[in-house]
């Protein structure tokens, strides 16, 4: 079964577009050995991928229209001929370089005419190397080459390249073997005369005396080359030689075979090779200097990684899902319908990852089971992890490199250094073997640039259990304890302050390994406190069944709710943060984190008095979130309403305490709006100075916040910048802040608010923000004062007033009544102004006067 393999296709039609033009190119001399090389195209792939299927298919493409895939289009016109030669490279083959030059030429027997320098120096070689057998007879009884047509014309052309050689320096062609060939050769050099075939070739005479061996066969590939370069242009042809199972070439340590097949891709620049193997071609890196003659990016510019023009490296795709539903679906056919149901497929599909073997091991075992019982198995009556995945990717694995994919299947991604100290080894030769292989994906740029197949990592730790190297479960702990430390110093590396991607990294995967090979938490507790740090609440998503029952876990499990706060309600958040402090399992310097952030969900919820105990219980411990609890009293404060009591607390605040938030909060409320921004925009600029990126986009957010109750221009400005720095960032306080800073922009400017208030409000009491539901309500009736339309404004009040409970936030209902410069009923509780009643009143009264002389303006009254 074949799949699309369209790109794969167009990237041949691509590089050999590239080889005709320089070919044809009045500059391109092909004796000119020294220019870098850009005619390999290689294509990689795990085993079972299909990288031999799309090597035979791309050959039958290559031969004519009317074969090969059909909805591959055909080889444009106007590169002209164009020869396939298919060479496979496997060890059951028994091939030898001499047998892939032979097929070479075998290959090119179909142009009908000699190849005279080339064919003369086969001749001495093979008198050399096969005296008294002659050469059709080894042609006949080689099963390597006996699948190549062209065993007759071939032979008559090597016999009419030793007729031309011989007619001119007046030898018998029927003796013009080994010496007498050689003499041919001195006659040729005294006479300094060349026969018109060979006209030019200035190389022929140095190797036709040279030692007739493998190397100097080799080299002969140039005069292959030039041969059929001095082919007039209407008969001209691009051989595209296609080199299959490439990894069987030799190993990383023993080259000599890669080294003569790299030399005959070199000395023939006017065909394109196409190379089919398991792992990426490494002739880019200098480091093989001396192992291969051409060895480095200035000799090969586009074997490098992000190399973007062709011909170049491609790793060959894993199959969409709808290629492997159509593989499936055609793989077992009874009566002429898909033995296998639809739903097994889907779910097959998805498991497999897009790895053709997988899909068809599945395939198989879906059969045998078929055969069984005589009806077809559902999904769930069979496994779906199979040891045979694993023993043919060990198979192709020195002992070493094994060790290595081991130690590296207990990450999610990984770099060189953090492969090899979870291996336990003192070098990095084997890792770097590793990273070559096509089961390794590589995201370039990133930390830890490596990955392997999500279905290769599961079979590797899931059924490695029968190899004879496999690792116990003591081995595994081992290498997870390696693994942990490694990660461990990633963290500390940069004195506990790594960058936000690094740190989420290292707790991921730290976090993971310590749940699952029960570890101590170890630098985990300073990884968390540094998470929770910056107030950006990426998602950790640690898996959890819900049993508590573990350090790991339990931490774990802390830092995914809080995370998950910003994307769902409170109240979840709440009853899984008591779960995790009812069961005992944290050690007691992390207590804290799931006691101040319950207490903070409390708040959130209108829940005051136990919030207000939980904080008081943090903030007495003295642990490192106490600064936050006390800035969390401080809030409760607020929301009732005493402010002389917490802007006394907030000048007490440290760094820690977010002081100048904390006062920016609070001075909004008095309705000194200069004052509040000037302090929110101080304490985002110094959040960012300390790398706090979550908290200056929370400041920024508060500070679009309080600038929309005066100018609307500036405020439209930080809202802007609010919404740009809060991109990407899982923040919804914040987010639901700018959404309320537009509201009051808006305010006096949009015909109605209602529907606007409401969405922000639904949305915040959705999330278990009551305090943000309460802004949204305050913006509408800020929106009615200015508008003077008194039945908005009762309708604001009496919503605002749902948000009250007790004397929490029965502060703003009592704004709106200064706005407008109307007394408070008398049941509401009263808040204590830090200026007093008067100039508050009298504040609150300006912000909307002064918005109403700016919607004059605006409309030229």
């Amino acid at each position: 079964m074949f799949a699309n393999r369209a790109e794969e296709w167009a990237a041949v039609q691509r590089g050999l577009a590239e080889v005709v033009a320089c070919r044809r190119s009045p500059e391109f001399d092909v004796e000119d050995v020294q220019l870098p090389r850009r005619n390999v195209l290689v294509f990689s792939g795990v085993g079972g991928i299909g990288k031999s299927t799309l090597s035979r298919r791309i050959a039958e493409r290559l031969a004519g229209p009317e074969t090969g895939p059909e909805h591959w289009p055909p080889v444009e016109d106007g590169l002209g001929r164009v020869l396939p030669v298919r060479v496979d490279l496997s060890r059951q083959t028994g091939a030898s370089f001499e047998s892939v030059m032979l097929a070479v030429r075998l290959g090119l027997a179909e142009l009908g005419k000699p190849l005279t320098a080339f064919d003369l120096a086969l001749c001495r070689y093979w008198e050399h190397r096969h005296p008294g057998e002659p050469i059709e007879e080894h042609l006949r009884g080689n099963t390597f080459l006996r699948r190549y047509d062209g065993g007759r014309n071939f032979r008559n052309q090597l016999e009419s390249s030793a007729g031309e050689l011989a007619q001119l320096v007046g030898i018998p062609g029927a003796v013009l073997a080994g010496r007498t060939l050689q003499t041919a050769v001195r006659i040729l050099r005294e006479r300094r005369r060349n026969a018109r075939a060979l006209a030019g070739c200035r190389r022929l005479p140095d190797l036709l005396e040279a030692e007739p061996d493998e190397e100097t066969l080799a080299f002969s590939a140039h005069l292959l080359a030039w041969d059929l370069a001095q082919l007039p242009e209407e008969e001209s042809v691009t051989p595209v030689v296609l080199l299959d199972t490439f990894e069987d070439v030799g190993d990383r340590t023993h080259r000599d075979f890669e080294r003569l097949i790299q030399r005959m891709v070199w000395l023939m620049p006017n065909a394109l090779f196409v190379i089919t193997g398991r792992n990426r071609l490494q002739w880019d890196d200098p480091g093989l200097e001396g192992q291969l003659d051409w060895a480095g990016p200035e000799c090969w510019p586009q074997l490098i990684p992000g190399a973007s023009a062709d011909p170049r490296q491609y790793r060959v795709g894993y199959l969409s899902a709808s290629d492997g539903e159509d593989y499936l679906r055609r793989r077992l056919v009874a009566d002429g319908r898909p033995l296998m149901d639809e739903t097994t497929r889907r779910v097959l599909v998805s498991r497999s990852g897009g790895l053709p073997l997988y899909l068809d091991l599945a395939a198989m075992r879906f059969l045998d089971l078929h055969e069984r019982t005589g009806h077809a198995p559902s999904v769930d009556e069979f496994d779906h992890e199979f040891p045979a995945l694993v023993t043919r990717i060990f198979r192709d694995l020195p002992s070493e490199e094994r060790d290595v994919l081991r130690a590296a299947s207990l990450f999610d991604s990984f770099s060189v250094e953090l492969a090899t100290a979870a291996a336990g080894l003192d070098r990095d030769s084997a890792v770097l073997r590793l990273t070559d292989r096509p089961f390794v994906d590589v995201t370039p740029g990133s930390r830890w640039p490596y990955h392997l197949h999500e279905l290769v990592r599961t079979a590797v730790r899931s059924t490695d259990t029968v190899s004879d190297d496999r690792w116990s479960p003591d081995d595994w702990r081992r290498a997870a304890q390696r693994a942990f430390d490694a990660l461990g110093e990633e963290f500390t590396r940069h004195g506990g302050e790594p960058s936000r991607t690094a740190l989420l990294g290292c707790l991921r995967q730290g976090l993971r390994l310590a749940r699952d090979y029960d570890l101590d938490l170890g630098w985990l507790a300073e990884a968390a406190y540094a998470y929770v740090r910056d107030f950006v609440w990426e998602p950790i998503e640690i898996e959890s069944d819900g049993a508590v029952d573990s350090p790991a876990v339990a931490l774990a499990d802390t830092l995914t709710v809080i995370a998950r706060r910003q994307r769902q309600h409170r109240s979840i958040t709440a009853t899984r943060l008591r779960t995790i402090l009812e069961s005992g399992a944290l050690p007691s310097d992390l207590r804290e984190l799931p006691m101040y952030f319950l207490a903070e969900c409390e708040r959130d919820l209108g829940n005051l008095p136990v919030s207000l105990e939980g904080m008081r219980s943090v903030a007495a411990n003295g642990g490192r979130l106490a600064p936050d609890a006390s800035r969390g009293i401080l809030h409760l404060t607020r929301r009732l309403g005493h402010f002389p009591d917490a802007i006394t607390a907030a000048e007490g605040l440290g760094a820690d305490g977010k002081k100048e938030r904390t006062v920016g909060e609070i001075l909004w409320t008095q309705g000194s709006i200069g004052h509040a921004c000037s302090a929110f925009a101080q304490a985002r600029d110094l959040a960012w100075e300390r790398g706090q990126h979550g908290e200056a986009a929370l400041c920024q957010a508060y500070l679009a916040f309080a600038a929309s109750f005066a100018d609307r221009a500036r405020a439209v400005e930080q809202i802007d910048r609010a919404d740009h720095m809060l991109r990407g960032a899982q923040a919804r306080f914040a987010e639901l802040q700018v959404r309320n800073a537009r509201l009051l922009a808006d305010s006096g400017y949009a015909d109605d608010l209602l529907d606007q208030a409401t969405e922000v409000a639904t949305l915040a009491a959705d999330n278990g923000l009551s305090s943000c539901a309460a802004y949204a309500k305050f913006a509408l009736c800020f929106h009615a004062a200015i508008t003077g339309s008194q039945n908005l404004l009762a309708t604001g009040r009496a919503w605002l007033g749902e948000s009250l409970r007790g004397a929490e936030f029965a502060y703003l209902l009592e704004l709106t009544y200064f706005m407008t410069g109307e007394q408070p009923p008398p049941e509401l509780p009263r808040a204590r102004w830090i200026d007093g009643l008067d100039e508050t009143r009298s504040r609150w009264a300006w912000l909307v006067q002064d918005r109403r002389r700016e919607l004059r303006d605006f409309r030229g009254e």
